[in-house]
């Protein structure tokens, strides 16, 4: 199962390929080291040391096993990322299935991730308040397309009992929300590697539809399963009050959030399997003209 993520963020590095088999060699302090790991084990390869070289083979086997690899800007946040290209046999045909899908049909797909995401947002505030802060009794109110916006309505009650009255979520505030971009670009990656391997192109969402955004599918598709990265921040900064650096200790805590478990179709499964369980659901959705998606019902375990 591909489910290592592997980081490279405190030293200089050099990365090849033998033998099926991704060479690490590290310096740090004149000292070198080297491993190897499976690239059949690679979910993802994350880059954020501005001294890492990395040779084309890299690239072109870790996408062949269906791993994605993330670039780093100078603040060690993900910037772009590489994406297997072929990730399913019969991707042309589900595109156009995708092109085709009409609208009633992506409002009724929208209505279940809506209600997904608030059932993992009440699962959360139970687990660490001990109280759903008034969600579940939103989730009946969420219709086709979600006209009324109950989203909006459910992050409003969520965030406030979450981090308090006062938070709010703000990319660019130097607070709690460093710690939610950082897991959430990470969270992103893995859902579209997962979109990708089940033959549907992630610029072609059911709901967000930014042109300037090619990832508007893996948007969709992560909505259910943002709690797990919100579930590790709650962690830090109940540790920290909000103010740990981003070093590669909280980096690390970030990247297992996606490694972490939930309850899917009543199976245990880790959040990296489960979206790959939910995008395949969504294919199968597209291709045949139905609306049934497979959604993370709770987390499998109490939140930090």
């Amino acid at each position: 199962m591909r489910n290592r993520i592997l980081e490279i963020s405190e030293s200089p590095a050099r990365l090849c390929v033998e033998h099926h088999q991704l060479l690490v060699k590290r310096w740090h302090d004149d000292e070198e080291t080297e491993y190897r790991v499976p690239l059949a084990d690679l979910a993802a390869i994350v880059i954020a040391h501005p001294q890492v070289t990395y040779t084309q083979a890299v690239l072109s086997e870790l996408t062949h096993f269906g791993g994605a690899f993330l670039v780093c800007d100078a603040k060690r946040m993900p910037v772009s990322m590489l994406l297997p290209l072929n990730g399913n046999s019969i991707q042309t045909e589900r595109f156009r299935k995708q092109i085709a899908l009409k609208e009633p049909a992506k409002k009724r797909l929208w209505q279940q991730i809506v209600k997904g995401k608030i059932v993992m947002q009440a699962d959360m505030l139970e687990r660490t308040h001990g109280d759903d802060g008034g969600l579940r009794a939103l989730i009946p109110e969420v219709k086709s397309g979600d006209p009324t916006n109950v989203e909006a309505r459910a992050a409003r009650k969520y965030w406030g009992e979450l981090f308090g009255k006062d938070f709010r979520r703000d990319v660019d505030a130097f607070n709690e929300n460093r710690y939610l971009n950082y897991g959430y670009a990470v969270l992103r990656a893995a859902t579209a590697r997962a979109v990708c391997a089940a033959g549907l192109h992630p610029s072609l969402g059911v709901h967000h539809h930014n042109k300037y955004n090619a990832w508007c599918l893996a948007d969709d598709v992560m909505e259910p399963f943002r709690p797990v990265v919100d579930q590790v921040v709650f962690g830090i900064v109940q540790k920290s009050g909000g103010i740990a650096p981003m070093d590669q200790k909280t980096r690390a805590q970030l990247i297992r959030a996606i490694l972490s478990h939930v309850r899917l179709q009543d199976q245990i499964r880790t959040v990296i399997d489960a979206l790959s369980v939910t995008a395949a659901s969504l294919a199968k959705a597209v291709s045949e003209n139905q609306t049934n998606l497979a959604l993370p019902q709770e987390f499998a375990h109490a939140a930090a």
